[in-house]
């Protein structure tokens, strides 16, 4: 890997079937409102192995859990954000364009010209440095470490079930899958006081759940019952259809996961048992950020292996596995 000089800066940078290679390019410069952030520690997750795989006919630098430092503001707001310099910081990643109707009551993450931090239009965090607008930033706690901060992201997209639905301590809730983001769900539903049961495939993935408190269910063993809620988290289509057997009448289905390519999909069911349907994305960071403070989560339990930046390429390979948890990237840090 080439070292990063004044106007350079190695990237990793992702064209084709895992096709994760380095690059060098310049180093990025904040554009207005926006805050320059020196990655320290980023994340690996499901959704930047499908862009390596070409979904969205992606092409740039992918990632977007991290924490980093801020090293520059853009002159526009060197006063307002000035508290933010030499903070460790995580970040939102949609970046909507201030204007339009959406961005204008709030939904900044529906806006229709927004970049998406390394999904779209905007480089990522697999980077020695990334933009972002400073008003997408939030502060790591000073006792905080970096591998339980990058968590932050995952941690509020599973948290916006809590801004969408009211959930009961009463409720009877399936997660189906035992991914990074289906395990967060589930421990943040039990913490609630659900009854919850997580569905997967992998053993040590079932296991960590159990040990965590939360029943966990092999697929295969998995004998048909109906619940409140559904939380699908596998983005496998078999997911989905389980799911919709899942539930009782005037049940909550939650979409956590996208779908690449088209889906057959019978609406007959939602119409019949008068199903409520709710897709559901990013989520707050703050409310996350207070429950990794306060270790309530145990999110080092998450992390498989973390690789030095130059080992990137091996670190998509691990983190493709099916056994694997968590990989993190490091950036210039000793391990």
């Amino acid at each position: 890997m080439i070292s990063p000089g004044s106007e350079a800066d190695p990237e990793t940078t992702a064209t084709s079937e895992f096709n994760i290679r380095h690059a060098e390019v310049p180093q990025p410069v904040p554009g207005k409102g926006e805050a320059l952030i020196k990655v320290r520690m980023a994340g690996i997750c499901r959704t930047d192995q499908e862009l390596a795989k070409g979904y969205m006919s992606f092409e740039g630098i992918p990632g977007h859990e991290f924490t980093g430092v801020v090293v520059d503001l853009h002159k526009s707001i060197a006063v307002d954000y000035k508290h933010l310099n030499g903070k460790r910081v995580v970040g939102e990643i949609n970046c909507g364009c201030g204007d339009c109707q959406w961005c204008n009551e709030g939904l900044d993450g529906h806006c229709p010209d927004r970049t998406v931090l390394g999904i779209k239009g905007k480089d990522g965090a697999f980077a020695q440095y990334l933009t972002l607008p400073a008003k997408n930033l939030h502060t790591v706690p000073d006792e905080m470490d970096d591998r339980t901060a990058v968590f932050a992201e995952p941690l509020a997209a599973a948290l916006e079930i809590f801004q969408q639905v009211q959930i009961k301590p009463s409720h009877r809730i399936l997660v189906i899958g035992d991914g990074k983001l289906g395990i967060l769900i589930a421990k943040v539903l039990q913490l609630a006081g659900c009854d919850v049961t997580c569905l997967g495939k992998c053993k040590n993935k079932l296991d960590l759940l159990g040990g965590w408190g939360v029943q966990a269910v092999d697929c295969d063993k998995f004998q048909p019952e109906f619940f409140d809620m559904v939380v699908e988290a596998s983005g496998n289509p078999e997911g989905f259809s389980t799911a919709l057997n899942s539930l009782k009448p005037r049940g909550t289905l939650i979409l956590k996961s996208t779908y690449h390519g088209a889906m057959n999909l019978d609406a007959s069911p939602l119409v019949i048992n008068e199903i409520n349907l709710i897709g559901s994305r990013c989520g707050p960071f703050e409310p996350a950020l207070r429950l990794l403070e306060k270790d309530l989560i145990p999110v080092k339990d998450l992390v498989t292996e973390i690789y030095s930046f130059d080992l990137s390429e091996q670190a998509f390979a691990h983190a493709a596995e099916p056994e694997t948890l968590k990989i993190l990237l490091s950036f210039g840090r000793k391990l």
